[in-house]
């Protein structure tokens, strides 16, 4: 399991969820451009202590980490899963696999329709019919909890 962030916006979401893949053993994807730099410093304050814990592979955009994600000879290709707001099947509906990276979309825009095309699945995290979103740290923290309790994917 990973997580991917496409172009991230906002420096304490990132920070959060860097800290929550940590927590968790699971490696994620930066997709840039960042909307801020992507140092230590801009990190720091929502990571806190827990950077040099988590796998971090930076991909400059997004063409390059779809490559990677397909050819990766380690592991074999790893299908994409899309969180994101359009998608039409619930997460708790959608049968996740080990070997998927879940991806999240910018804090203001999301995702554009050729990325989400690009995509194995999009699902959804279901809310009231009232609400625009979620913020990306919670969305992440709501889709890989239920992904890692599929999977059984949950460290010891």
């Amino acid at each position: 399991m990973r997580v991917a962030l496409f172009e991230p916006e906002i420096p304490p979401n990132t920070g959060t969820i860097l800290r929550l893949c940590a927590c968790m053993g699971v490696p994620v994807d930066i997709i840039e451009p960042c909307g801020f730099p992507f140092s230590d410093r801009a990190l720091k304050r929502a990571g806190m202590d827990y950077m040099d814990q988590v796998d971090i592979r930076r991909h400059v955009d997004f063409t390059a980490f779809n490559s990677w994600r397909k050819s990766d000879s380690e592991e074999g290709p790893r299908r994409l899963v899309l969180v994101e707001t359009t998608g039409t099947l619930r997460h708790i509906d959608f049968a996740f696999s080990p070997k998927d990276i879940l991806m999240l979309g910018r804090e203001t825009s999301g995702t554009p329709p050729e990325v989400e095309a690009a995509c194995d699945a999009v699902v959804r995290i279901p809310m009231m019919p009232t609400a625009r979103s979620l913020n990306v740290a919670i969305a992440a923290a709501i889709a890989l909890s239920e992904a890692l309790r599929q999977t059984e994917g949950y460290p010891a």
